[in-house]
C-alpha cells in the first residue's frame, strides 16, 4: 500500500465527462488499497475566462481581489471531482485551501507554499478517504487566498507530496509524457521514458508546458518521485528521477523553445564596476525576469556592450525603465521583440565534446543567425529570428538523433 498525489492538469478535467474519467483512474488506485490525495487544476480555459472576467472591471484589477476569483476554478473542480468519487461510493471529501490550511507567503498572484496542516487530511485517509485539494493557492498569513502563480498546481502537487511524505506524485496530463520536443509542431518528437531531474528542470524552464519549473525543481531538491503520465491512455508515461542512472551514451535529451522573448542591447555603456548592477536592480524591483545575459568589452577597454532577454510583454516597460535610469549612459538602445529562444538539453553534453560545433553548424546549413548565446553544463540556447524557429527545431531534432 502507497500513498500517492495524483495531479489533474486542467484538459484532464475539462468537463464532465473528464471528471468523470478522472474519478475512475483515482478509483481504480484506491481499489488497490493506495491512499490517495488527488491535487486539481481549474477546467481548461477557466482560468483566462476569470481574467477577462477581471479585465472588464478594470485593466489593473486589484491583486487581492484577483487571486480570490481565480482561485475559484480549481474550488469548482475539487468539488466536481469529490462529488464523482462520492457517486461511485467512495468515501471522498474536497479541501480547500483554507480548510486544511495551505500556507504560503509573498506577493499576490505570486506566491509561495511553505507549509500544510497535515493532522486532518492524514487522518482522514486511515480512514479510507480521498482527499481532492484545490491546486494553485493558499492561504497567507493575514488569512488572505493567494496564487502561486500560472501552473501552479504541479507546485502544489509537489509540495503536498513532500509534506505528506507520498511514495510518489504522479502527473496526469493530455500527453503520454515528456516529448524530446513539441509534439503539435514535430510529428517526429518521441516519448522520452525516463529523465532526470536537472534535465527536465531545463526543459520546463525553457518553454516545454509539460511541468512547471519550481514543481520540478523542489521535487529534486527533496528526491519526490515523479511520473508523468496521460489522462486517456494506459501507455507508460515518463519517469522523471536523480542523475544516479543516467546514460551518458545520450548526448541531447531534448529540444525546447520559447516564442515570447524580446532581445534589448545597450551600446557603450561605461565599463566599470557595478553598472551591470546599476542597470538590472530597477527591473528587480518592478519584477522584470532577465534571462540571457551577453556582455562584450570594446577594444579600448572604456566602454561595453551589454545584450540581455526578458519576456516580450515586458519589453516597453522594461525600455522606459532604460530611459528613465539616471545612473546609466549609453550611446544607443536597440532591442528585436521577433526573436525566439532555442535550446537543446542533455546530461550527456557533460563528456561529449563537440556538440556547441555540431548545433551551431547546423543552424549555419539552414542559414539561421545566432543574435546571443546562453550555455550550461547541459544546456545551449540561442537567440534566433521568431521566423527560424520551427526550421531550427526540425534541423537541430535530426542532427542530435530524436527523431
Amino acid at each position: 500500500m502507497a500513498k500517492k498525489v495524483l495531479k489533474f492538469g486542467g484538459t484532464s478535467v475539462g468537463s464532465i465527462d473528464r471528471i468523470l474519467h478522472a474519478s475512475k483512474i483515482i478509483s481504480q488506485e484506491h481499489k488497490k488499497g493506495n491512499k490517495i490525495i488527488a491535487v486539481v487544476s481549474a477546467m481548461a480555459g477557466k482560468t483566462n475566462e476569470l481574467i477577462e472576467f477581471s479585465k472588464t472591471i478594470s485593466q489593473n484589477f486589484n491583486k487581492r481581489e484577483l487571486d480570490v476569483l481565480l482561485s475559484s476554478g480549481e474550488q469548482v473542480t475539487s468539488a466536481l471531482l469529490a462529488g464523482a468519487l462520492c457517486k461511485v461510493g467512495i468515501k471522498a471529501k474536497s479541501w480547500l485551501n483554507w480548510q486544511i490550511p495551505i500556507l504560503t507567503e509573498g506577493e499576490y498572484n505570486n506566491s509561495r507554499i511553505v507549509n500544510m496542516h497535515v493532522e486532518k487530511i492524514d487522518k482522514f485517509l486511515n480512514l479510507n478517504g480521498v482527499a481532492v485539494i484545490p491546486g494553485y493557492q493558499g492561504i497567507s498569513s493575514e488569512g488572505d487566498i493567494t496564487t502561486i502563480g500560472r501552473g501552479g498546481s504541479d507546485a502544489t502537487a509537489v509540495a503536498i507530496a513532500k509534506i505528506f511524505n507520498a511514495d510518489t506524485c504522479e502527473i496526469y496530463t493530455d500527453v503520454d509524457g515528456v516529448y524530446s520536443t513539441d509534439p503539435n509542431k514535430i510529428p517526429v518528437a518521441k516519448k522520452i521514458d525516463k529523465i532526470t531531474y536537472e534535465e527536465m528542470l531545463e526543459l520546463s524552464s525553457l518553454g516545454a508546458k509539460v511541468m512547471q519549473s519550481s514543481a520540478v525543481q523542489t521535487a529534486m531538491m527533496y528526491s519526490i518521485p515523479l511520473q508523468v503520465r496521460s489522462t486517456f491512455t494506459n501507455r507508460p508515461g515518463t519517469k522523471i528521477f536523480n542523475n544516479e542512472n543516467i546514460d551518458y551514451r545520450k548526448v541531447v535529451t531534448g529540444v525546447a523553445y520559447s516564442k515570447d522573448d524580446a532581445k534589448i542591447t545597450l551600446q557603450g555603456v561605461d565599463d566599470k564596476p557595478g553598472i551591470a548592477a546599476e542597470i538590472f536592480e530597477p527591473f528587480s524591483k518592478n519584477n522584470i525576469n532577465v534571462d540571457m545575459v551577453i556582455q562584450n568589452v570594446s577594444s579600448d577597454g572604456k566602454t561595453t556592450d551589454l545584450t540581455f532577454t526578458i519576456k516580450r510583454e515586458d519589453l516597453q516597460r522594461t525600455l522606459e525603465i532604460i530611459k528613465s535610469n539616471n545612473k546609466i549612459k549609453s550611446k544607443e538602445i536597440s532591442y528585436k521583440n521577433n526573436v525566439s529562444k532555442i535550446s537543446i538539453v542533455g546530461a550527456g553534453m557533460v563528456t561529449t565534446p563537440g556538440v556547441t560545433y555540431k548545433m551551431f553548424k547546423a543552424l549555419a546549413d539552414e542559414k539561421i543567425n545566432i543574435l546571443a548565446i546562453s550555455t550550461s553544463e547541459i544546456k545551449i540556447s540561442v537567440i534566433i529570428e521568431e521566423m527560424n524557429t520551427i526550421k531550427a527545431i526540425k534541423k537541430l531534432h535530426t542532427i542530435f538523433d530524436l527523431d
